[in-house]
């Protein structure tokens, strides 16, 4: 086949290639922003992981306070009285507290409050406000809750928590603007906070003014992903091209005991805003997306964090726990609805998710989602993972390549799991698993396909050569055929009925096709049986050889033992030919061995699986001199030496029709091992007579011919040499004989 358009046949491992380089161009065409479905993948992927994972250790400088279920038994419903939330704030600074946070919005003035419910009895009664005592009362501020509030929290290094409205409600006032404490810059500082990619909102949601006292304000939005879990938490949010601290990030940065924060963006680039790679809290930097999201390293389930609950607090219990912590207080009570999903469950409260959060900050450990590295890994494996699993399954048989392929799939996820996962680096597998199962799936139907093809067009090829056995062991392994043409090292069978012509002139031509059926369906058996192939029927002959279109290490050792089988087989045919009144049969069995051209021959019209060459015209001359020699059996010399085990009987040394250098012939009797003394004390005899007789020696040489004769009379090669000798003994040889004998006729 031409070069060209060998390149151009399809072959499993090409359409492997194929499939890699689609999947490598279709994630191209994804550019920097994944498809949702792709997305949400990943992420339930990264869920997984998390819970393989399981409890890592909080730094401990992170404690809750929380508004649990006890704590509404005993103080109340909420929201409780303001100056009770301020008696706890008071006891949680008392405790040492570095930092306070309320994941908690007062947008509504205390109802409870003394001073509210005087106003609303000076609107209803005013006469009675005359008197100047309940005036003084009225402006004085124990008798206003959310006053009294507002000053404890002055007190406290704290951080009070809005919240941001993202969509127009068209309740936007303009004095509704955060105040945080933070000292904001850019880096790099040539550009406005307006160009930044932050997440926007239309207003915020702050507290009362009275409340509005701690050191400095912080959102608490959470936003879920599409399925409802929580992976990722803005640090920062932008209003009205301004950008503003979370909850989270201001009591971290005053935790640290740092004035200012650190916005790092990208460099101006044309045509598009400003995505960001982080926030850096003096020497530390906190890694986000460009949207200014961190994603969160969950420290597992609920409760990881130390709880304190708020009604022990109010008491005074245990306020040493607080000495040198940040404190949150939130709730995990389910009427108060601030429960949220999360990779470890279903149900997590909020607070324990801005605690997770500060504990990120702290110990320097958020996960980090680098897009250039999950580029850079999924072309990775798409290509290098591809190309092994093509080849896996292209050059090994299924269950090797199945194995392969979940062998590299469990590698790719472990690796990821192992190399980035536990490193605190999200890249997504998804794309690259899918790849690996399409092209999985492509070549493994691709092969079914194609081998499928080759397998029916085998068996259609060889069916009618080759027993079926072997049929099955070419179609397994077609690589190992050789039907294009090839020299190989063989052995090759001839055999034929002696006096065909005779037998053939006594029978009908009805009973002849019989006889001939009858006798060649047997042997065909025995030489499937020993893994030979068919090459043609000729008449009342067969020709058969070994080593094709397999390749067979044994092949002279598989044809002997052909032959001897073919031969012993002839009495049981005898039995049956004597049965339905045909006349016995002889056959003449010739092998041998040597390098032959085995391929496809003929012409356009018609084709052949056949052998060529000198060692195959030697077996068929080899066959023709069985008569002669008066055995069933010859085979040349190098078949007796691939097959050295074997006892043989040396018969001539002769010059056959057709070629010129001289070649030894042989008998077959079988494994050397089998032959009784007494056959093995007159094959020697024999030997040794016939160097004799080449050495000229004939006198000698007769006497033990002649012993053989008497011995076993039935053996046509003692007499043959008995008149050779006397014929020499009355005629000696030319000075250069060497016992070679030539035939003249085939």
């Amino acid at each position: 086949m031409p070069r060209s358009k060998a390149l151009l046949k399809p072959t499993p491992f090409k359409i492997g290639c194929l499939v890699i380089l689609a999947a490598a161009l279709l994630f191209y065409s994804f550019g920097a922003e994944k498809p949702r479905l792709l997305d949400a993948l990943d992420k339930r992927v990264v869920d997984s992981m998390f819970n393989w994972r399981g409890d890592e250790p909080v730094s401990g400088r992170v404690v809750i306070v929380d508004i649990d279920e006890q704590s509404l038994r005993k103080v109340g419903q909420w929201p409780w009285s303001r100056n009770t939330v301020a008696e706890m704030l008071a006891n949680i600074g008392a405790g040492g507290a570095r930092a306070v946070g309320v994941d908690i919005v007062f947008a509504e003035p205390d109802r409870t409050s003394p001073a509210r419910f005087l106003s609303d009895l000076r609107q209803r009664f005013p006469a009675a406000f005359v008197d100047e005592h309940l005036t003084r009362l009225l402006k004085q501020g124990e008798f206003n809750h959310d006053r009294i509030l507002g000053e404890t929290l002055a007190g406290l290094p704290s951080v009070l928590g809005y919240v941001f409205q993202v969509t127009d409600d068209g309740l936007k006032d303009a004095g509704s603007t955060p105040f945080p404490a933070a000292a904001i810059r850019l880096d790099p500082p040539d550009a406005g906070f307006s160009d930044l990619t932050l997440l926007s909102a239309f207003r915020a949601i702050l507290n009362v003014s009275d409340i509005s006292q701690a050191e400095s304000e912080g959102f608490f939005n959470v936003f879920p992903d599409i399925d409802g879990t929580v992976r990722k938490v803005p640090l920062l949010m932008e209003m009205d091209g301004m950008p503003y601290p979370s909850l989270a990030l201001e009591l971290a940065r005053i935790g640290l005991g740092e004035e200012s924060l650190t916005i790092q963006a990208e460099s101006a680039a044309s045509g598009r805003r400003r995505g960001l790679f982080g926030i850096s809290l003096g020497e530390r930097f906190i890694p986000t997306d460009e949207y200014g999201q961190i994603s969160v390293n969950f420290r597992g389930p609920p409760y990881r964090f130390p709880y304190v609950s708020a009604v022990d607090v109010i008491k005074g219990d245990n306020l040493k726990l607080f000495q040198d912590k940040i404190v949150i207080i939130g709730t995990s009570a389910a009427g108060l609805l601030d429960l949220r999903s999360t990779p470890f469950a279903s149900v997590y409260p909020g607070v324990e998710i801005q605690a997770s959060i500060i504990d990120n900050i702290l110990a320097a450990d958020p996960l980090v989602y680098d897009i250039y590295t999950e580029i850079g890994m999924t072309y990775l494996m798409i290509v290098l993972g591809g190309l092994v699993l093509t080849a896996l399954l292209t050059f090994s048989g299924p269950l090797a390549g199945g194995l392969g392929a979940v062998l590299l799939v469990c590698a790719v996820v472990a690796g990821n799991y192992i190399f980035f996962f536990k490193q605190r680096v999200v890249v997504g597998l998804v794309y690259p698993l899918a790849s690996l199962v399409v092209l999985f799936i492509v070549v493994t139907l691709f092969n079914y396909f194609f081998e499928g093809r080759q397998k029916r067009f085998i068996s259609r090829a060889f069916s009618q050569y080759v027993p079926p056995e072997l049929v099955k062991k070419m179609a397994a392994r077609p690589d190992e055929l050789g039907i294009g043409g090839e020299t190989r090292e063989m052995t090759v069978l001839f055999t034929d009925v002696r006096g065909f012509t005779t037998i053939s002139e006594g029978l009908e031509a009805t009973e002849l096709t019989r006889l001939m059926n009858e006798m060649l369906t047997p042997m065909t058996r025995i030489i499937h049986r020993h893994c030979g192939t068919i090459d043609k029927y000729m008449g009342d002959a067969i020709m058969a050889f070994w080593g094709a279109p397999l390749h067979d290490a044994d092949h002279a050792r598989h044809a002997l033992q052909a032959g001897l089988a073919m031969v012993a087989e002839l009495p049981k045919i005898h039995e049956e030919f004597k049965a339905r009144g045909w006349p016995p049969i002889r056959v003449g069995v010739g092998l041998n061995s040597g390098p032959m051209n085995v391929g496809n021959m003929g012409s356009e019209f018609r084709m052949a699986y056949t052998v060529l060459g000198d060692a195959v015209n030697l077996g068929s001359r080899l066959e023709g001199l069985t008569k002669q020699y008066g055995v069933d059996i010859i085979v040349g010399e190098n078949t007796r030496s691939l097959v050295p085990d074997f006892a043989y009987r040396e018969l001539d040394k002769v010059r056959v029709k057709g070629k010129g250098k001289p070649v030894s012939i042989f008998e077959p009797l079988g494994p050397a091992a089998n032959l009784n003394p007494q056959e093995a004390e007159r094959l020697q005899r024999h030997h040794q007579a016939l160097a004799l007789y080449r050495n000229r020696e004939f006198a000698a040489a007769g006497e033990i011919f002649e012993g053989l004769i008497r011995e076993e009379p039935h053996r046509p090669i003692y007499g043959l040499y008995r008149n050779r000798i006397r014929h020499f003994q009355k005629n000696p040889p030319e000075p250069d004989w060497d016992g070679t004998f030539t035939h003249t006729a085939k």
